[in-house]
């Protein structure tokens, strides 16, 4: 596959990004497949090159109680750098083979 080419996806609502890359480990320009859980959240920091923490809120059923509570779990991602966000931005992670020992998801676009 050429670098210049540009592949979907395969998530709803999800544009492929004007820019290019020569990244690899890009689901839009390189070889990496988009496979498994699909999730949204916040964008915490972006400090490393290429990857980013993403903050994600979900309800869990606590059942002494009967009631639902909030809990909040960061999931470390890769950023392709053909895509434009930053810190504090609403994006999408797609989960893919892991790219490193804590990396297993990468962003796929913003929202």
């Amino acid at each position: 596959m050429k670098f210049s080419e540009v592949k979907e996806v395969g998530i709803p609502g999800v544009v492929s990004p004007q820019n290019k890359c020569e990244d690899i480990n890009c689901p839009f320009h390189g070889t990496l497949r988009v496979r498994g859980m699909v999730d949204e959240g916040i964008l915490v920091k972006y400090r490393a090159k290429n990857m980013g923490v993403v903050e994600r809120e979900y309800l869990f059923y606590n059942s002494k109680y009967k009631r639902y509570e909030k809990r909040r779990s960061k999931i470390h991602a890769h950023i392709p750098p053909c895509l434009d966000v930053k810190e504090g931005d609403k994006v999408i992670i797609g989960e893919t083979r892991q790219l490193a020992k804590s990396v297993s998801f990468v962003v796929v676009g913003k929202r």
